[in-house]
């Protein structure tokens, strides 16, 4: 019986090990952080399957705020472990300030970008260019989104 115990615990320990080392590897499922520009975005990114992710970012600047929503599709660079590139389709909503425009605006957005898991450590870093187009706030579309993204995974 005491072999038993001793086997079990040594078991849980090793099946314990190998998905800590697993999530600290170079693949991630869930990463929150912030994301920079011309102000700071809360970020989280969240896997739904291999190649898919949505990520939500919360930008806060001095001319307003805005919620995004994006879906992302990862792709795998040869000869770069852990380093992937993504593309996708997106929505935001959000307000200026009275300064900027005074109101409230929703949009579509696109994303191009690139996704680095650094290996054996819990921290992504991205990078991605986001175009956007506004309706009614007579911005119509602007190509200066995106940013440079710092996420601590799960």
């Amino acid at each position: 019986m005491k072999k038993q115990i001793i086997l079990s615990v040594i078991s849980m320990i090793i099946l314990y090990s190998t998905a800590t080392a697993q999530s600290m590897g170079r693949e991630y499922k869930t990463a929150l952080g912030v994301k920079l520009f011309d102000g700071a975005g809360i970020t989280i990114k969240h896997f739904v399957n291999d190649k898919a992710a949505l990520e939500g970012i919360g930008f806060f600047w001095s001319r307003g705020a805005r919620i995004t929503g994006l879906y992302e599709l990862h792709y795998d660079i040869s000869g770069a472990p852990g380093l992937k590139w993504y593309i996708g389709p997106g929505a935001h909503v959000g307000f200026y300030n009275t300064k900027y425009g005074d109101g409230s605006f929703v949009g579509i957005d696109g994303v191009l970008g690139l996704d680095y898991k650094v290996n054996n450590a819990p921290l992504n870093l991205s990078i991605d260019w986001q175009p956007s187009f506004e309706f009614g706030t007579g911005r119509g579309f602007t190509g200066n989104w995106g940013g440079f993204g710092i996420r601590y995974t799960f």
